[in-house]
């Protein structure tokens, strides 16, 4: 069995991710906004410009969130674990089968909780997303704002459908269930809207609201277990499904028989036929936000060992940003703007190089330009 060290794996990872690939040089022809691999699985949309410098990160020339906004070649939808991602337009049907759940069990545990009612009333978990996703279908005639929505989805549907939410001290439909039969329903959001505007997908096919049955006929790169494997892999059929809060049983069944076990940093892990892990030397830095794939893994450990730096850098509230140089997570960022000025604040756990912190300071800078802010410069905390 291959066996892998801690830096190859990360190595790996960061090669499949493209975070290794500079921005096209001056001869080369400029690169589309959806020439990405991270594509494939979504590129996740939290917070600030979280899809945009996690593109530019990987060599798209974006020059604003609003670049990618305004691009008539994406999309943005709920999905995995109901967040929201970036897709390419034109594989917005195949997404919806790649993403759809696995069987009614997979499903249950996609909603989190939501099945509970739905199982006491005799309804599959399958069947009351079908059920959801017509109700959107029918009130999103016309773009609407995601809380308009869900007190007409919810006033339609009632029953198991509904929960009492003490946080908004009112009676609506369940929110993963909502998030999940969103694309089901034929339905995306508008980019940089908040609260999220829903409107309907031009062009979308007409079929009966819901997930497909048949996941697997999605094309290879997007179904979600192979795309997982290639893009953050070596990894276990555990924590492939932990990614979307899957089913463990589900994943084992679909796992792919072209899968090859290494041991990956003293454990046992799969991957995807492929190239070798090339070198990564310090000279690459990256400004990673705080929902890039990268980080995204469940194997928290291998890419942070320390314990007190994995809590510092994945709280349960309020994530910073991560400082990669090489192969190694250095610190953590955040942002510190004031009116038209935007700078950073970073905390490191071992002192960057005067190389290293030159390239800091220049990332920061892109990110600066990125947001169309004057640089102020990064602090250390």
């Amino acid at each position: 069995m291959p066996e892998l060290s801690r830096d190859q794996v990360v190595a790996g990872r960061i090669h499949a991710q493209q975070l290794d690939r500079p921005p096209p040089a001056g001869s080369e022809p400029e690169r589309a906004p959806t020439d990405a691999a991270v594509f494939d699985l979504g590129v996740q949309e939290t917070g600030r410009d979280g899809a945009s410098w996690a593109l530019v990160n990987r060599g798209v020339p974006l020059e604003s969130p609003a670049a990618l906004y305004r691009c008539p070649d994406v999309s943005l939808a709920w999905t995995l674990r109901g967040a929201p991602h970036f897709y390419r337009r034109s594989e917005l049907v195949d997404v919806l089968t790649a993403t759809s759940p696995f069987s009614d069990a997979d499903a249950a545990k996609r909603v989190i909780g939501a099945s509970g009612p739905w199982s006491e009333a005799g309804i599959s978990a399958r069947d009351a997303l079908a059920a959801v996703a017509a109700e959107l279908r029918a009130v999103v005639d016309r773009p609407r704002v995601k809380g308009e929505v869900s007190t007409l989805v919810s006033d339609r549907l009632g029953g198991p459908y509904v929960r009492d939410c003490r946080r908004c001290d009112a009676v609506h439909v369940w929110e993963l269930p909502f998030r999940l039969a969103a694309l089901e329903a034929g339905l995306e959001l508008e980019p940089g809207t908040s609260p999220p505007v829903l409107h309907r997908i031009r062009g979308w096919p007409r079929r009966r609201p819901g997930p497909v049955d048949d996941p697997s006929a999605a094309p290879e790169q997007l179904q979600p277990i192979r795309a997982i494997i290639r893009l953050l892999g070596p990894i276990t059929p555990a924590e492939v499904a932990g990614f979307f809060d899957g089913s463990v049983t589900d994943v084992k069944r679909l796992w792919p028989a072209d899968a090859i076990a290494v041991q990956a940093a003293g454990r046992k892990a799969w991957v995807l036929a492929g190239d070798e892990p090339p070198e990564i030397g310090p000279d690459l830095v990256r400004l990673l936000g705080p929902f890039d794939l990268l980080l995204q893994s469940r194997d928290r450990s291998l890419l942070l060992p320390d314990k007190e730096r994995r809590r510092a850098l994945w709280p349960s509230l309020g994530r910073p940003g991560a400082v990669l140089v090489g192969t190694e997570l250095v610190g953590t960022w955040r942002p510190r703007a004031s009116g038209r000025r935007f700078g950073i604040e970073a905390t490191f756990w071992r002192r960057p190089t005067k190389a290293e912190r030159g390239s800091i300071d220049l990332e920061a800078e892109r990110l600066a330009a990125h947001r169309g802010a004057e640089f102020a410069g990064v602090a250390t905390g």
